[in-house]
């Protein structure tokens, strides 16, 4: 089966790293280059914890590190969910790779400039770093086959009734990236809430008994503090998000979606960085991404598992 060629924009971050698990355990992409952008911690800190993950994982590609802040606001921090280091809850080797000497949008540039086949974006934080691709190198939209992220939400948010993190972080860069004509895959916490993780999963992880599994457990038993004690809708479990961005590349028979249009609020008193999500076509507008709403959480939960078997 020939590998999906893919760019890794990510924030590491908790389920960033199952999200990087499972990208490269289940050997079915084609990792170009990871960039970081800074959202669920600073940017020194996510592109360390990029570092780290690599080197727990044994795998070697190009890191480039992304914006430090957002287009035009100030950076905000998930520190309250992911930990001071962004990675809480297990201990990683020290990097055995050192970040690539251009930013990540020279870096993302590059590489699509160089390929001969389309690649696929693949954003698990705030969209700076795509959003500042596509304002510098509009030539170079083209090579995007599509945009598969985390973020937003069509009837719920997490940092406002209807705004979710990574789309309140930035969310001029969103508007930027759902304007922008490239199909996109929105994986918002519609589906996310769906795809939790429970503790018999955290024990299954763990019972796997290599480095990867352990880590993978350790970061989520510290992950489930939160959501435990503030998603208690979620009935023990926790929402593994950014997986999900991958995942509906590998099988997107798991999942349920919808070709929607779809704008973000960026100005709303109430509703700044809501993802405007046109459900039912109200707007009678031509759909700009397929949408995703539900997940077969137990076919999810074996994938993850399947992958983190075939690390160390």
């Amino acid at each position: 089966m020939k590998k999906i060629p893919v760019i890794l924009d990510c924030d590491p971050g908790l389920d960033d790293a199952l999200m990087l698990m499972l990208a490269f355990g289940s050997g079915r992409f084609d990792v170009k280059a990871i960039t970081t952008s800074a959202g669920n911690q600073t940017q020194n800190k996510t592109l360390n914890n990029a570092l780290r993950l690599l080197s727990l994982m044994e795998v070697k590609v190009p890191v480039y590190r992304g914006c430090e802040k957002p287009l035009f606001r100030e950076l905000l921090v998930s520190d309250y969910v992911h930990g001071e280091s962004g990675l809480e809850g297990a201990v990683f080797p020290l990097p055995t790779m050192k970040e690539e000497e251009i930013s990540a949008v020279e870096g993302i540039a590059k590489i699509l400039r160089e390929s001969e086949e389309n690649i696929i974006l693949v954003p698990t934080g705030p969209l700076t770093n795509i959003a500042t691709f596509l304002l510098a190198y509009p030539n170079l939209k083209h090579k995007i086959e599509r945009i598969s992220l985390m973020g937003g939400g069509i009837f719920r948010g997490n940092m406002s009734p209807l705004a979710e993190f990574n789309i309140y972080a930035d969310p001029e860069a969103a508007a930027i990236v759902f304007k922008s004509g490239v199909p996109i895959t929105m994986c918002g916490l519609d589906v996310t809430h769906k795809a939790v993780v429970f503790q018999k999963d955290i024990e299954t992880f763990r019972a796997i008994g290599n480095n990867t599994g352990i880590a993978a457990a350790g970061l989520l038993d510290f992950f489930s503090i939160f959501y435990r004690e503030n998603r208690t809708e979620l009935e023990g479990g926790a929402a593994l998000h950014d997986p999900c961005a991958i995942a509906w590349l590998m099988n997107p028979e798991i999942f349920k979606s919808k070709p929607c249009y779809v704008d973000v609020e960026t100005t709303g008193k109430l509703t700044s960085g809501t993802t405007v999500v046109d459900f039912f076509n109200v707007l009678k507008m031509e759909p700009n991404a397929e949408v995703v709403y539900d997940i077969e959480r137990e076919r999810y939960i074996e994938m993850l598992e399947t992958a983190i078997k075939n690390l160390p």
